[in-house]
């Protein structure tokens, strides 16, 4: 396709890929280090954003035809952005779900509200509060205790992702934009994003 992505890109998107994979994986930074997993997608949210502006902005740099706009163009960024940190939270879901992955980490809570645990069945949220440990019995007798609070199953972590994807997606889309409007070279978009070779 004729496309060259600069080194200082390139070093970016290898550093975070052995952030996430061997640190984050393999070196269990995701476990040991609170926030890693945090700052990983947070950063993911910017370079997605970075990708999908570089890939738009291309297009309309190298045609005669089509000339959008500078919030187009960081508004289709921002929705890419989004759009791949729904799809790893739907192949996170996936994995955990058929292979017990637990990609989505399990969170302890003290306090929930919950609708099914109504002893009334009033249909209203039921709080529960102080929760100090829950117990687990399965259909063969073992029985399991999570100290501290309630086990949450992954959608606490799910939507912090998602969160600080948005942050990220908004970071770079801030910067995208005000340099595309104020400026008449785009910077990063000439000089660290993709360019046609």
């Amino acid at each position: 396709m004729k496309i060259e992505f600069p080194a200082v890109f390139q070093a970016i998107i290898f550093g975070f890929i052995y952030a996430a994979e061997i640190l984050g994986e393999v070196n269990h930074y995701y476990v040991m280090i609170p926030g890693w997993d945090t700052m990983l997608h947070t950063m993911n949210g910017f370079l997605c954003a970075a990708i999908g502006f570089s890939l738009i902005y291309l297009l309309n740099r190298s045609s005669k035809h089509i000339n959008l706009s500078p919030f187009y163009l960081t508004l289709v960024a921002f929705c890419f952005s989004m759009t791949v940190g729904v799809i790893w939270e739907f192949f996170e879901f996936t994995m955990d779900q058929l292979f017990y992955l637990d990609m989505q980490k399990d969170f302890i809570v003290k306090e929930i509200g919950s609708v099914t645990l109504d002893p009334t069945n009033s249909g209203m949220p039921f709080v529960i509060s102080n929760i100090s440990d829950t117990v687990i019995n399965t259909a063969d007798g073992k029985s399991y205790v999570v100290p501290g609070g309630y086990l949450d199953i992954g959608i606490i972590d799910t939507m912090k992702d998602l969160l600080v994807n948005l942050v990220g997606a908004i970071a770079f889309s801030v910067i995208g934009y005000t340099t595309l409007k104020f400026s008449k070279k785009s910077l990063i978009a000439d000089n660290l994003m993709i360019k046609p070779k």
